[in-house]
């Protein structure tokens, strides 16, 4: 683990990754060393390993943090030992499922907290203990979906999933409206069905199609304040 002391190559921006031990937030961290980026990257602990081996690799650029998001006071401790620390980008991965069997009229009270908590409460958490270490102009996003729109929804399916994005999708509305002067840029990101352990194997893109250009679609909504929901090639996606 590395300390606020720790340098970094001259010019190079900071990007906190929330949620990165595996699938689509491990992918984004390998985009953003590639580009040059410092990177900080969380896990969940004991979930680290594909990250640690990354950082022997990566030396100085890569810092591996260990954080819950659904435990408060790891995501407040987390966020002292950031203390003082410039974050360009914020980006909030972390993200789960239930059986995609279940719908609204089955799920069991604990697995619909589960997957609400995890999905809509952690991550809004996150953005409002973190949002103050990235200045203007820099950028806060969360991983969305977009099978959290309420206008694409016409097949039903994946009921708590869905409603899981569509309510993390109004708390960054509402974050968005609180913060209507701000100048810096908010997003959230639809990857597209993608072959993970989320997905699973009959998505319908592979990490190397999805993650290059969301980075891309990211950084292309540098210095463009407000609120985008958009998906991996920039499009938007209907609320």
């Amino acid at each position: 683990m590395q300390t606020p002391s720790t340098p970094k190559a001259a010019g190079s921006k900071t990007v906190l990754l929330i949620g990165a031990s595996r699938g689509l937030g491990f992918a984004m961290v390998q985009e953003y060393l590639k580009r040059g980026w410092h990177v900080i990257a969380t896990a969940r602990e004991g979930s680290s390993g594909k990250l640690d081996a990354l950082a022997a690799t990566a030396g100085s650029t890569l810092e591996v943090e260990t954080v819950d998001i659904t435990i408060p006071a790891q995501v407040a401790a987390l966020r002292g030992r950031l203390a003082g620390r410039r974050l360009d980008l914020l980006f909030v991965n972390a993200g789960v499922k239930n059986d995609d069997r279940e719908t609204i009229a089955d799920v069991s009270t604990d697995e619909f907290v589960r997957v609400m908590v995890t999905n809509s409460l952690s991550p809004m958490r996150v953005i409002e203990a973190f949002e103050a270490l990235v200045p203007p102009g820099g950028t806060l996003g969360v991983m969305s979906s977009g099978q959290g729109s309420l206008t694409n929804n016409t097949n039903g399916n994946y009921e708590v999933y869905r409603g899981s994005k569509a309510a993390l999708n109004m708390f960054m509305r509402s974050f968005a409206a609180r913060h209507h002067d701000d100048t810096r840029t908010l997003l959230l990101m639809a990857p597209g069905w993608v072959r993970t352990e989320m997905g699973g194997p009959d998505a319908r893109l592979s990490i190397d199609e999805s993650i290059p250009n969301l980075v891309d679609t990211i950084t292309a909504h540098d210095a463009r304040p407000g609120l985008h929901y958009v998906d991996y090639l920039g499009r938007t996606v209907p609320w």
